[in-house]
């Protein structure tokens, strides 16, 4: 089974290489349209064939696509994700269209050198180049880059800021009708969140809060949880019932974002004067899901589940523990060794007239 965080990094690479796929098959087809069964580029005289279009060009687009996708994945997001989405698209697309122009230099030589039948070096090859590259048809070509560069900027960069998952569903059309499903759910709130923030003041407790989901997320991601919500301080996380059960990862997500604040615990100290911790309350049921709004649209959940999860979080402080979790939750997880479930008895929740059997996990 594939590595989630691998995973992650797989899905957030595929698009580049599909829209530019198909960017390069639209533009083989223009193509072909325009210069019909002309043997030549009018424009610059160089050699041209269908055949060897439809087959380099859609595949070199796919390979270029690949690239920037890995490079943006490994490299760039993490060093531009301090800037405004505005330039973070305009930063990029420029990284993008230079690796794009040292791209197309290359495969122009390789297709020139095929259809020649010469070496990539040869004089008539260089000079075809030279003439394409002093050619309208390039600044064409270098144009029709930077309209496709800007829609995958664009689409990257809205699948990040509503999510994945979220925006495949907007796609699929999954929730446009609403549907009943089970799903689990965590609600995480930070401790004395109002106490840092006094002593931080707003600016600088938000440079905390925005570093916290940072520290934090990697975990999440590798439990294969989705953010459902950021509320202030508070964060909420869901899981359908498979993989949420899978590995108890719902419950291994805590330990694993305790872990990640932990590792991070000097430099919270040195920048901030201050150690973040949290708490959170897990229990799973029926919730409605669906698309809602009109001026900003957005999938939900409703249910007991999602009131039910943060009375639970809520009693936290007063059984001075980090972590509970709804015996309806425990039932479905198993038993783990070095985390044994420890029985808090039954207990009333403000709002709710059922009684919730209560455990935690030493």
């Amino acid at each position: 089974m594939i590595n989630p965080i691998i995973k992650r990094k797989i899905q957030r690479v595929l698009p580049y290489g599909i829209i530019w796929f198909i960017a390069g098959m639209v533009y083989t087809l223009l193509e072909r349209g325009l210069l019909g069964s002309s043997g030549q580029y009018q424009s610059t005289g160089n050699p041209y064939n269908f055949s060897c279009s439809l087959m380099i060009t859609p595949i070199a687009a796919l390979l270029m696509g690949l690239l920037m996708g890995t490079l943006e994945t490994i490299y760039l997001n993490r060093r531009l994700n301090q800037f405004t989405l505005g330039k973070k698209i305009l930063y990029k697309s420029l990284i993008d269209l230079f690796v794009i122009l040292v791209f197309i230099v290359a495969t122009t030589l390789i297709a020139n050198s095929l259809e020649l039948g010469v070496s990539l070096l040869d004089e008539k090859v260089i000079s075809f180049l030279t003439a394409f590259l002093g050619n309208y048809a390039f600044i064409s070509v270098s144009l029709y880059m930077v309209l496709i560069i800007v829609i995958t900027q664009f689409y990257m960069e809205v699948r990040e800021h509503i999510g994945p998952s979220v925006l495949a569903n907007f796609l699929k059309g999954r929730y446009h009708r609403p549907i009943e499903e089970e799903r689990i759910f965590m609600f995480l709130d930070m401790k004395s969140s109002t106490l840092i923030a006094e002593q931080l003041g707003h600016l600088r407790y938000f440079d905390l809060l925005r570093q916290y989901y940072t520290d934090l997320s990697d975990a999440v991601i590798a439990h294969e949880g989705e953010v459902y919500q950021y509320v202030g301080d508070e964060m909420v996380l869901t899981w359908n019932m498979n993989k949420g059960l899978q590995n108890n990862n719902c419950l291994e997500c805590f330990y694993s974002m305790k872990k990640s604040l932990q590792q991070q615990s000097h430099f919270y100290q040195k920048k901030f004067g201050v150690v973040p911790g949290f708490k959170a309350g897990l229990h799973w049921g029926r919730v409605t899901t669906g698309e809602i709004g009109v001026l900003k649209k957005e999938i939900i959940f409703t249910g007991d589940v999602l009131n039910t999860t943060a009375r639970i979080q809520s009693l936290c402080n007063g059984f001075k523990t980090d972590l509970l979790i709804s015996g309806e939750l425990k039932s479905k997880l198993n038993e783990e060794q070095d985390h044994p479930f420890h029985s808090l008895g039954i207990q009333q929740l403000r709002g709710r007239e059922e009684p919730v059997q209560l455990f935690t996990v030493k």
